[in-house]
C-alpha cells in the first residue's frame, strides 16, 4: 500500500498564540514540556525568549510566533516548548499548546502555495479531517536566527589525490529547503565538482533521465529525505526499478539524526545516509561515492 501513498509521516500538531494551526515532523521532535523558567540573555536575539536548564544542559528557547513574523506573547509561563533535535542541535520552541500527533502520506502533502514568499516557514501543506494544516520549515526557522556557519573546507582535510577524484565529477542535489540547498552547494563548488541542483524528487527525477538520454548521465545524488509530494526515500525506490539509471549512487543527507534513517535508507536501496549539515562529512562522503564508482 505504501507504494501507492508514499511513505508515512506523523505530524505533531500545535497551535500558536493567534490559533494558527501548525505541524512539524514527529522525527524532529524530542519532547513536550512545559515551559520552565527562563534566563534572559542581554544581547540575545529578539526572536529568542531566554535559555532553559533541561536535565543540566543548556536549551535555547525560540519564540517560534515571533521567528515566523507573527505577534509573540509577553508571558512565557503560558504555552509549552516543543524540544526539537536536528543537524546537530537542540532548541526549544515556545507554542501556545500541542493538540494531538496525525498520521498523513507524503503524496498528501503539497508544496507551500506560489507566492507564500520566501518569508513563508512552510514546507508544505496538507489537510488532516478537514482543516488545512501547515508544516512547519524548522530548519528555515533556525537558518534565520543563527545563519549557518559553512565551515572552511581546510586543504588539509582532503589529499590532492582525492581532490583530483572530486574534480568535474557529475553531481545532482535535490532538497526542497534553500537554506540546505545553498549551504550544499557552497560545499560542492569548493570541491570543483560539477553540480546541478533542484527542489523537488519529480524535477530529480526527469533531470537524472535527461542527462541519461543526452550521454551524460549523473553519477551521484545527494537527496534530502523529507520532501513533499514524493520524499527521498521513494525517490531511491524508483530510480531503483528504473532499467537507464537504477546505478545511480545515492546519498542521502537528512536534518534527522536516528538509526531508523540508516537502516531505512539502506532498506530502500541508498548507497549511503549522512546528517546535515558538516562540510566535512559531505565532503568525505563524496570521496567515498566516488572511489566505490571508480
Amino acid at each position: 500500500m505504501s507504494m501507492v501513498l508514499g511513505d508515512a509521516l506523523s505530524l505533531l500538531l500545535f497551535r500558536l498564540h493567534s490559533g494558527r494551526l501548525l505541524g512539524i515532523n514527529l522525527l524532529k521532535v524530542q519532547e513536550i514540556i512545559p515551559c520552565p523558567p527562563l534566563t534572559k540573555l542581554p544581547s540575545r536575539h529578539p526572536h529568542v525568549r531566554g535559555v532553559a536548564t533541561l536535565r543540566g544542559s543548556a536549551l535555547t528557547v525560540i519564540d517560534l510566533a515571533r521567528a515566523i513574523g507573527e505577534q509573540g506573547v509577553s508571558d512565557s509561563r503560558d504555552g509549552c516548548l516543543i524540544v526539537t533535535e536536528l543537524s546537530r542541535s537542540r532548541q526549544g520552541l515556545h507554542v501556545q499548546s500541542v493538540e494531538r500527533i496525525v498520521q498523513c502520506y507524503t503524496r498528501d502533502v503539497r508544496p507551500p502555495p506560489a507566492g507564500s514568499g520566501g518569508k513563508a516557514f512552510i514546507t508544505g501543506v496538507t489537510q488532516i479531517d478537514g482543516k488545512i494544516v501547515q508544516i512547519l520549515d524548522i530548519e528555515k526557522v533556525l537558518h534565520e536566527l543563527a545563519p549557518a556557519i559553512v565551515e572552511d573546507l581546510d586543504e588539509q582535510l582532503l589529499s590532492e589525490s582525492e581532490r583530483s577524484l572530486l574534480r568535474g565529477r557529475r553531481v545532482l542535489v535535490v532538497d526542497d529547503s534553500h537554506v540546505a540547498l545553498h549551504q550544499t552547494m557552497i560545499t560542492l563548488r569548493k570541491l570543483e565538482l560539477d553540480c546541478q541542483m533542484v527542489r523537488s524528487a519529480a524535477s530529480a527525477l526527469a533531470l537524472l533521465l535527461a542527462e541519461h538520454a543526452a550521454g551524460r548521465p549523473i553519477e551521484v545524488l545527494v537527496s534530502d529525505i523529507e520532501m513533499p509530494e514524493m520524499d527521498g526515500y521513494d525517490l531511491v525506490r524508483t530510480i531503483r526499478k528504473h532499467p537507464d539509471i537504477g546505478q545511480t549512487y545515492v546519498l542521502l543527507h537528512t536534518s534527522l539524526d536516528s538509526t531508523m534513517n540508516t537502516e531505512k535508507a539502506q532498506a530502500v536501496g541508498a548507497n549511503d545516509v549522512l546528517t546535515k549539515f558538516s562540510t566535512i562529512d559531505l565532503s568525505k562522503a563524496l570521496v567515498r561515492a566516488f572511489e566505490s564508482l571508480n
